[in-house]
């Protein structure tokens, strides 16, 4: 199933506002990873998390970002790619990175993109 030619530029244009995940949000991450079989989603802390076999491997996050699990020998993959980490900070602490980085372009329209970079985050979990 092909995705909407528009989501990665939708993404670009939420990108750094913080929005609520919506249903249509959710039926396009579905469709780029439903070439993985068994996909389930949940909703938490402003994200929605994806699921294959039980194992969180995806973020849809509430600012557009799309954001797979980095592990292993897999975190270089994803730095070779060009991908960026997500960090976060609060007021007065030091900044905290999260093992999740951001989707390689090239796969947030492409379902056949998507679905070989999950299985690689899948590997190391």
């Amino acid at each position: 199933m092909a995705l909407s030619p528009t989501f990665r530029d939708e993404i670009r244009l939420r990108a750094g506002r913080v929005m609520s995940i919506s249903d249509e949000d959710t039926t396009h991450v579905s469709e780029l990873f439903e070439g993985l079989g068994d996909i389930t989603t949940r909703k938490m802390f402003g994200a929605l998390g994806l699921y294959h076999d039980g194992k969180i491997f995806s973020l849809f996050m509430s600012d557009g970002a799309l954001m797979l699990k980095g592990a292993g020998a897999f975190q270089d993959e994803l730095d070779a790619a060009g991908c960026t980490r997500w960090t976060y900070s609060r007021p007065g602490k030091k900044e905290v990175a999260m093992p999740y980085w951001s989707m390689p372009d090239v796969a947030l329209d492409d379902p056949t993109e998507a679905v070989a970079w999950a299985p690689r985050a899948l590997a190391y979990l």
